[in-house]
């Protein structure tokens, strides 16, 4: 055992003085210490970014990506593109066809003539576009019956609008009246008469000369 350090009282104060240093140090420093440790140990968090086009377009799959994965090209549907197809060529036309309806002209000779009559034109006037002899001495005003026609079935007949007392009052005037005649400056094309059938009469009453044929207008 070695024998005990005798100091003497100068030396005793130096080293009192620096156990007391060495402690003060540590005890202030030691924290301080510890913080710069942990701070540069620890990685900070990164800090929060806002989306940006770059961030938003990664998520979003390309075609080097799906060739990648295996997956498929998404196919855009052209309704998305083009709106929705409709066929108007192909409509326009069969509205066409739907609004004409057949009619036959029997002329006084017997012979028949078929046309198409358009909704809505009246029988005098699609005569006159089709070459048929029918007279229309007032123009469809309802002044003369040069325009009388026979409707040859009778259930066309009854699908005709009630003649007019003024068509009435012509009507009386024509030759050859039947229980079936009307003015074909009245009968008007409708869906329900297609397939209408209409007679000439043999003669006609106008104030025009005898013989008189009206020209197509």
């Amino acid at each position: 055992m070695s024998p005990p350090v005798s100091l003497d009282e100068r030396q005793l104060t130096s080293v009192t003085r620096a156990g007391y240093l060495q402690g003060s140090c540590s005890r202030y420093l030691h924290p301080l210490i510890l913080t710069i440790s942990v701070a540069f140990s620890i990685p900070a968090s990164p800090p929060m970014l806002l989306s940006s086009p770059t961030s938003s377009r990664a998520s979003i799959p390309t075609l080097e990506t799906l060739k990648i994965s295996g997956g498929k090209k998404p196919r855009v549907s052209q309704h998305v593109i083009f709106g929705k197809h409709h066929p108007f060529s192909t409509t326009a036309a069969e509205n066409e066809q739907k609004e004409k309806i057949s009619v036959t002209f029997i002329d006084k000779d017997g012979e028949e003539k078929h046309i198409k009559v358009p909704i809505g034109m009246s029988m005098l006037e699609a005569a006159h576009e089709n070459d048929i002899e029918l007279e229309g001495a007032c123009e469809g005003s309802l002044a003369c019956s040069t325009c009388h026609v026979i409707v040859m079935d009778v259930d066309y007949y009854n699908k005709l609008e009630d003649p007019t007392d003024e068509e009435n009052d012509m009507l009386d005037l024509a030759f050859g009246l039947t229980e079936t005649s009307r003015l074909g400056c009245q009968v008007i094309a409708k869906p329900e008469l297609d397939g209408l059938h209409l007679a000439l009469p043999a003669a006609t009453r106008n104030f025009a000369v005898d013989g008189y044929v009206p020209k197509p207008h």
